[in-house]
């Protein structure tokens, strides 16, 4: 076991689940016009309006934009869509990208004293595969100091994505990325499993295998299995033998679940979600290579579950679930075949902050 001072978890620190009340949202603004060429760029600042218009009545959204001509460029962008300004705060942050889920802090609380703190683990462009990309590091600690509260920095490459809390001690992750060896290699299993005990305040960590193809996060959970409920999670999963890696890895995961336990030693109510129909990328240098689609990549607003719909057969099916399971919440279906383009979704381009800071 790797020894760590004063750690999150000792101090009474543990990632809340994602449903419990925020103080705000982070998002950064989208500007790359690798990650979104040409039109998709317009099509997905559309995604960011209406997914700021869905937030902004019951939380603050935190907004990253480089400069002041950007900041006035979003403004009039919000304010010509209806969406105002109400609840909106914008932070002068230079970032690359917009997958903040990623490269920002992961926040934990202390529920007895209401105290959050921020866990900063480090950021290397998954794996090391965005050179340009490496800078979003230094934005997730500029992140983390602005929130004013302690901050902790675990000496580890991680993701917000490939986490999943359910606010009572049990993490969601997968094999194929947090053992890569493009992330930790110097780390076993037994040693990553103590930063998350540590860092995470979690009693219990289940292990999926590993994720959907396209995904080029190397399995983010996010996209696989969420937690809705303290022992139920919204698991994707596939029923078409004809989608031959989609099948067996999450019929795989599907199996692995109906085995975990939660800390508290509860079985998982397991609520499989479908797969969306199979995209590919239109044009060069991904031509032909297939589009990481799932309806697992939603986030949950203090009054709101964001869903990325595709235009697919399964779309209602996939938001009917949803609303099941978050019955007091607003279900905003969001189409996002431009969005994932740049090989994420709107779960991966968000960050929550729990209520109480000092924000």
């Amino acid at each position: 076991m790797i020894r760590h001072n004063k750690t999150p978890a000792s101090l009474g620190f543990t990632m809340p689940a994602e449903w419990e009340r925020h103080e705000g949202t982070w998002l950064s603004w989208p500007k790359d016009p690798i990650t979104f060429p040409g039109k998709s760029m317009d099509a997905v600042e559309e995604v960011f309006i209406k997914a700021i218009k869905s937030l902004q009545d019951k939380e603050k959204v935190f907004v990253l934009i480089d400069n002041e001509d950007r900041e006035n460029y979003v403004k009039d962008r919000l304010l010509s869509s209806g969406a105002g300004l109400t609840n909106i705060y914008f932070h002068r942050i230079k970032s690359m990208d917009v997958w903040v889920r990623d490269y920002g802090p992961t926040f934990v609380k202390n529920r007895q004293t209401n105290q959050i703190a921020a866990v900063k683990w480090r950021f290397n462009a998954w794996g090391g595969k965005y050179k340009t990309l490496m800078h979003d590091d230094k934005a997730g600690m500029q992140i983390a100091r602005l929130s004013e509260v302690k901050i902790f920095k675990p000496d580890i490459v991680m993701e917000g994505g490939a986490i999943e809390s359910n606010g009572a001690g049990t993490i969601l992750t997968t094999e194929q990325c947090l053992l890569n060896k493009n992330r930790n290699p110097q780390l076993t299993k037994r040693q990553i499993e103590d930063y998350l005990r540590q860092y995470l305040g979690t009693d219990t960590i289940i292990w999926l295998k590993n994720g959907i193809e396209g995904d080029d996060t190397d399995g983010h959970v996010d996209d696989i299995a969420r937690f809705a409920g303290k022992n139920r999670v919204l698991c994707a999963f596939e029923t078409d033998l004809k989608d031959k890696h989609n099948y067996q890895v999450l019929q795989h995961n599907y199996k692995l679940l109906k085995k975990a336990k939660t800390s508290q030693g509860e079985r998982i109510e397991i609520i499989k979600l479908p797969m969306p129909d199979p995209v590919v990328f239109p044009k060069r240098p991904f031509a032909g290579q297939r589009l990481p689609l799932s309806y697992a990549n939603f986030y949950i607003g203090n009054n709101c579950v964001i869903v990325p719909v595709f235009g697919c057969k399964t779309d209602e099916k996939a938001l009917t679930i949803i609303q099941e399971v978050f019955p007091g919440r607003e279900i905003v279906p969001l189409y996002s075949v431009p969005f994932v383009y740049g090989a994420g979704a709107i779960h991966c381009a968000t960050q929550q902050q729990p209520e109480n800071s000092r924000l």
